[in-house]
């Protein structure tokens, strides 16, 4: 089959399309025939040698952790998907491919594109999971930084569905996209505590920060100057500020836990009370510019690749 290897750490140009065996599902796995790949800041820094200390990445690889499309084998005990359904899910093999086994997936509803479908697994859990971590109750008011990317518009739904009030931080060109989901659009950048304080004069009672672009200083000021109740999935410099780092990973949440939350979220994108917004797809040889434009913070919203 074909699919998108790096054999070295390096920039995109590491990136290349190869022929490679197929995988096959063995007991209680599934293989699925991609339809659509997700793209996610994730991938380019596994592809950099980032990721390394937290956990190591044989190479080659082939990248990618969101995956939408056809079961086309069903390995041994499996018994909730059958060959031929459509699912969504989280790759085990690397998405960028024209057949992964999937690690978790459930079924996909018919009115949800393949697109919107590889949108959904990373973003949906990371949302969901950093909410919790923050404890984010009915009532309080979340500062969302980077409420108009792939992750930050899935968190601005899933607050105020908790019934939080969102502030949610974003370019101009962003700010009626970011208001259309339920959130507060402030801008980002110098001036940043005064704006929010205009439109939040009671303070904000936690901060995620999917962005990464250096807002913890003013995010620690904005919450009293504790750290406190202050998540970040992007900043790398969350550690010498006493900020906490979310990254998921092992223990982080059951199966159980994400397949039920991931069927739930296309549920919700099926029927319209979830919004994707995706800001481009590529053919899957053009996985390294994929990468780039993610890399570059252009993309607004999600990337796609098409195998």
């Amino acid at each position: 089959m074909q699919a998108i290897v790096f054999e070295e750490f390096g920039g995109p140009d590491v990136l290349h399309v190869k022929e490679i065996t197929e995988p096959h599902a063995g007991p209680g796995e599934i293989r699925v025939a991609v339809k659509a790949a997700g793209v996610n800041p994730m991938d380019y820094k596994i592809r950099h040698g980032w990721m390394e200390q937290a956990f190591a990445t044989p190479l080659p690889a082939v990248p990618g952790l969101e995956i939408a499309g056809v079961v086309d084998e069903v390995g041994a005990g499996v018994t909730d998907v059958a060959v031929g359904d459509d699912v969504l899910g989280w790759s085990a093999t690397g998405a960028y491919a024209q057949y992964a086994l999937a690690a978790t997936a459930v079924p996909k509803p018919a009115s949800l594109g393949w697109a919107e479908a590889a949108a959904i697994p990373v973003a949906g859990e990371t949302a969901a999971r950093v909410l919790d971590e923050l404890a984010l109750r009915d009532g309080e008011t979340l500062l969302l930084h980077g409420a108009a990317g792939a992750v930050g518009s899935m968190a601005a739904q899933l607050a105020t569905a908790r019934g939080a009030i969102v502030i949610g931080t974003a370019s101009p060109a962003n700010h009626e996209y970011v208001r259309s989901l339920g959130a507060i659009p402030v801008t980002y950048g110098d001036g940043l505590v005064e704006r929010v304080r205009s439109v939040a004069p009671q303070g904000v009672d936690a901060v995620f920060d999917t962005a990464g672009k250096g807002a913890l200083p003013d995010s620690i000021e904005l919450r009293g100057g504790t750290t406190d109740r202050i998540v970040t999935i992007a900043d790398p410099a969350a550690a010498e500020l006493g900020v906490a780092f979310s990254s998921g990973g092992a223990g982080s949440s059951t199966p159980e836990k994400k397949r039920a939350g991931l069927a739930e979220n296309a549920r919700l994108a099926a029927e319209g009370a979830l919004r994707l917004r995706i800001a481009g797809t590529f053919p899957l040889a053009e996985a390294a510019q994929a990468q780039e434009t993610s890399e570059n913070g252009h993309a607004n919203g999600k990337l796609v690749l098409t195998p």
